[in-house]
Parts: structure tokens; sequence; C-alpha cells
């Protein structure tokens, strides 16, 4: 068995991306079972109009058609921020193995907080779940780019 290898430093290389094109910063990255990375996205519901155009999703959705397969069994999946309730559902119906996020969110979080969609018994699958990776950077970073816009 390899070593632990975190890419949230990739994710956090889309928030930052996200954060220039004007969107919430969060960033995502799938990475299959095999340790290759198989697709990345930032969040981009503004650019796309586009309410669904979360990070998570977006990386998912790419994921998927990379593997022509609607599920990504033993992958992995990065995000600078805790996923909402609809991307914590597409992760359970994708069949993440794996779910590592940075930043909780008490506000709309679907994991830790709010829906807490993995504990319900309508969930199919639940990923293991790892929080606060880079956690104090992701924080920073939307902490700081909503600041920006309050002062606009």
């Amino acid at each position: 068995m390899s070593p632990f290898r975190s890419f949230m430093d990739v994710a956090l290389a889309e928030a930052h991306a996200a954060a220039t094109r004007g969107e919430v910063p969060v960033g995502a990255v799938v990475i299959g079972a095999d340790g290759v990375e198989l697709a990345r996205a930032g969040n981009r519901t503004r650019e796309l109009h586009d309410p669904t155009a979360h990070a998570e999703i977006l990386a998912l959705r790419m994921a998927c058609a990379s593997l022509r397969s609607e599920r990504l069994p033993g992958a992995a999946l990065y995000v600078t921020l805790e996923p909402c309730a609809m991307c914590a559902a597409a992760i359970s119906n994708a069949r993440i193995a794996r779910l590592y996020y940075g930043a909780a969110d008490p506000k709309s979080g679907g994991v830790a907080h709010g829906a807490r969609v993995f504990s319900h018994p309508q969930s199919h699958h639940v990923p293991e779940v790892y929080d606060g990776l880079a956690a104090a950077e992701a924080e920073s970073l939307l902490r700081n780019f909503f600041a920006e816009r309050r002062v606009q």
C-alpha cells in the first residue's frame, strides 16, 4: 500500500482560480482508485449561470465522463469546503470512497453540519470522511474573498 498523499494543494489552486473569476473560492479534485488525478474544478455558478455548477459537481461530472461511468468506486474527492447537501448527495451517488475537505461550513454544509446527508438511511453509500485538511488556508481564502466584496 502506498503512503497517503494529499491533493488538497490542487483543490486550493482551483479555489484560487475560482476567486480570480469572481466565483466563491471552492475547488475540488477527484483522484482515481489508482492514485491518478481524474478531474479538477472550481466553482462556476456565476460564469455558467448554473446553481449546480459547484466545484464538486463539475469535478464529479468530468471524472465520470472520463471513465464513461456514473460511479467512481475507490475514488477520492478533495474539496476545500465542506460539501453542501446537493454535493454530498452527488458524492454518495457517485460512490466516492473517501471525501477529504478543508474548511467546515456551519451555515451551508451538508456533511458535518446542516443536512448531514451521509447519516440518513436514504444515503445508499457513505464515504470515509476526513475533515480539516488545509482548513486554515481554505478558511482564509473564503474570509478574504467575502471581506473584499463587503468593502466594494
